[in-house]
């Protein structure tokens, strides 16, 4: 039968895939992200801007709570839960990046926690419920991105994951939820009306809440689906709706269940070694190279010898920032990057510390730091790169140009660091043994029969314990600056 619109186009997909539809790579590849998504919630929890976005959304209460990751200190609506949980995800903005550009992970898994807990006991729902609502989210947020020019040229006007992770988030929750085809449909068009927020809010405490408001409106999308609620069955296709994105559509990205190929299944996702812009990791790259050139590996950068450096970058405007002021402005940019790896040797988590950003060895570099560029760099994850060329006062030159770095989809981080990225993200809220049979449980998300052995974990250790590893990750960072 033909399909009347690309809406229902989409509404079919969501409610027609079953968990016999899952490859064993797009299980394995969803699995990392899991693992990687709930570790950068984790550590989260111990910035501002989750601090804020919590104590605001204490001020709602219901008989139906879920857990916010880490802190069983704070029970929340699902909503809400979903909310905290996407904004922290996304404080530090070290989750997971696609192409093209957003960031998936973060809309829908603290959807699919949230109610996996809030639902009524009698529901139970597996790992494989679990991993098949995930990637329904995941793979309409990369049709979505995919499906013509316009849509493509979203990171141009909106922040990427309010846009398609909106609609991503009503869509898993939809699936999770079971909700028809019909109903499928109207959860699509009322995660429209919530969907979108501006570029311009990049780098600010405003850009973590895009996320959590994904994760948010899309349960409450589906949630009013649910009640009866409608809105426009062809909101994909007119211009009044997103047709401005999807009137060009190309029919090969159309979902087709009965020829069905996940994205995922043909690119992985990056994922970050620090939390920062993921542009900002060629520029890392390339900068730890040219550092072997200049210093042995334990010796101080000889700050006073470098006359000029050049950064050779895309033309990506919001993460130039020569001068940064703030934690979140260091992860949107190139200059502070760079300078922060030619001077420490790498970058870490209390690199974005206010008190280092400041150093005056720092802001001594800054000055220093020219961008130039090229033509032929584009600002596409997929074909960017970045070249960095220091010059001393003798002369002397040395240059590095990175066409990739390690997390990269082209060369995807090992299991190994994953797990160990993710134990030293987790570790911050959660004892070694929790973090462990975390790790144990997601590797093996397709064989667990009830999520609620998962939801338990995630509500981590007693308040006192809250209090002791929040004093000691404080402490450390102190002690590093």
């Amino acid at each position: 039968m033909m399909l009347k619109s690309i809406t229902e186009s989409f509404a079919t997909t969501i409610h027609g895939l079953k968990v016999g539809h899952l490859t064993d790579r797009v299980i394995q590849r969803s699995k990392r992200m899991i693992l990687d998504t709930l570790g950068a919630g984790f550590l989260g929890t111990s910035t501002e801007v989750f601090h804020k976005a919590s104590q605001y959304s204490k001020i709602y209460s219901s008989n139906i709570t879920s857990t916010v990751w880490g802190r069983p200190d704070i029970r929340l609506p699902p909503t809400y839960a979903a909310f905290v949980n996407g904004v922290a995800i996304h404080s530090m903005d070290f989750d997971d990046t696609w192409h093209p550009a957003t960031h998936p992970s973060g809309a829908v898994l603290p959807v699919l926690t949230a109610l996996a807990e809030a639902l009524p006991r009698s529901t139970k729902f597996s790992g494989l419920d679990l991993l098949l609502a995930f990637n329904v989210g995941i793979e309409v947020q990369g049709r979505l991105l995919h499906f013509a020019k316009e849509a493509k040229d979203i990171p141009k006007r909106f922040h990427p994951p309010s846009v398609v992770g909106t609609l991503g988030s009503a869509a898993a929750a939809s699936k999770f939820l079971g909700l028809s085809l019909t109903k499928c449909q109207e959860a699509l068009a009322i995660a429209v009306s919530h969907a979108g927020a501006p570029m311009a809010n990049a780098a600010t405490q405003t850009k973590p809440l895009h996320i959590g408001n994904a994760a948010k409106h899309g349960i409450e999308a589906a949630f009013l689906a649910m009640l009866g609620l409608q809105g426009n069955k062809q909101v994909l296709d007119l211009e009044a709706g997103f047709g401005a994105f999807y009137a060009n559509y190309s029919p090969k990205v159309l979902p087709n269940l009965d020829s069905y190929s996940w994205l995922l299944d043909q690119q992985d996702v990056a994922f970050k070694r620090f939390p920062a812009h993921l542009s900002t990791h060629w520029v890392a790259d390339a900068a730890a190279s040219v550092r072997k050139n200049l210093v042995a590996e334990t010796a101080l950068l000889p700050i006073d010898y470098i006359k000029r450096i050049v950064l050779r970058i895309p033309d990506v405007q919001y993460v130039n920032r020569p001068f940064p002021d703030s934690e979140h402005e260091a992860r949107h940019s190139f200059q502070y990057v760079a300078c922060a790896m030619l001077l420490d040797g790498g970058i870490t988590v209390p690199s974005f510390h206010e008190c280092q950003i400041n150093r005056p060895q720092v802001r001594e570099l800054l000055s220093k730091v020219e961008l130039e560029y090229p033509p032929d760099n584009l600002p596409s994850f997929n074909t960017l790169y970045c070249e960095i060329s220091v010059t001393l006062k003798d002369g002397a030159t040395f240059t590095h140009r990175s066409d990739t770095f390690y997390g990269h989809w082209r060369e995807p981080l090992s299991q190994e660091d994953l797990e160990e990225k993710f134990r030293a993200n987790a570790s911050k809220m959660l004892s070694c043994d929790t973090v462990e049979s975390l790790i144990k449980i997601v590797e093996n998300l397709e064989d667990l029969e009830d999520c609620s052995v998962l939801t338990t974990l995630l509500k981590g250790p007693s308040p006192p314990e809250v209090a002791s590893n929040s004093s000691a990750y404080n402490n450390s960072i102190t002690n590093l600056s």
